[in-house]
């Protein structure tokens, strides 16, 4: 039986881990490259679009991502380990303030300015919904031995698109308000939780792993 407080814990941590991975502050300077020629209307109609694929995507991998470990033969210990060393590489881009080249390339970025819809690729995919990101959303539906420890983690991803959301939808505000230097500054924070976090995954995929092969 699972008190109230575990889970409000695990979906305090869940959520941390979900929006610093997706890290929709890091995606608005790159959305208002990527939309600068559109109009209102269509900036909000691709924000919107873009994170519900985006949340559709991670809630698909969140709930049958699991398949993966069975289809492959690969274990949930070994999982946590990968998925945490790709997460370590995300958070030192994250505390140089730089884009993480797990998400995207300079090259596909200008790219995808020159697209005349950017809503799917690649702003939902693979700027919001990255490997990381569905990584980190597997590894957590694995920490729970029952079907109640999902409701918090799902509850992250919906979080974490309906802030990216609005963020995204008054992109020119946010950037207003924080300026670069306050943009790079939250990165930097973000990212040094997200390499904890990212540490932690490793630390429990590696207890795994040593009590599989003890």
């Amino acid at each position: 039986m699972h008190t109230a407080g575990e889970l409000l814990s695990f979906f305090v941590y869940s959520l941390s881990a979900v929006f610093f991975v997706v890290d929709p502050i890091g995606v608005v300077p790159i959305f208002l490259v990527m939309t600068a020629r559109d109009t209102p209307e269509k900036v909000r109609s691709m924000a919107l679009r873009a994170c519900i694929a985006g949340a559709g995507l991670l809630v698909f991998f969140a709930l049958f991502g699991g398949l993966v470990f069975r289809v492959f033969g690969v274990s949930l210990g070994a999982f946590r380990v990968a998925g945490g060393l790709l997460l370590l590489l995300t958070a030192a881009d994250m505390l140089r303030a730089k884009q993480s080249q797990t998400k995207t390339s300079p090259g596909e970025t200008e790219e995808g300015a020159a697209k005349d819809d950017v809503a799917l690729v690649p702003l939902a995919i693979p700027l919001l919904s990255g490997p990381g990101s569905i990584a980190t959303v597997m590894v957590l539906m694995g920490k729970g031995k029952t079907w109640v420890w999902d409701a918090p983690v799902l509850g992250a991803i919906a979080v974490t698109f309906v802030a990216s959301y609005f963020m995204l939808r008054g992109a020119s505000l946010v950037q207003n308000v924080l300026k670069q230097s306050g943009v790079a500054i939250l990165q930097r924070v973000m990212g040094l939780i997200l390499a904890a976090i990212a540490i932690q995954f490793v630390a429990d995929g590696a207890k795994d792993l040593l009590q599989l092969h003890g």
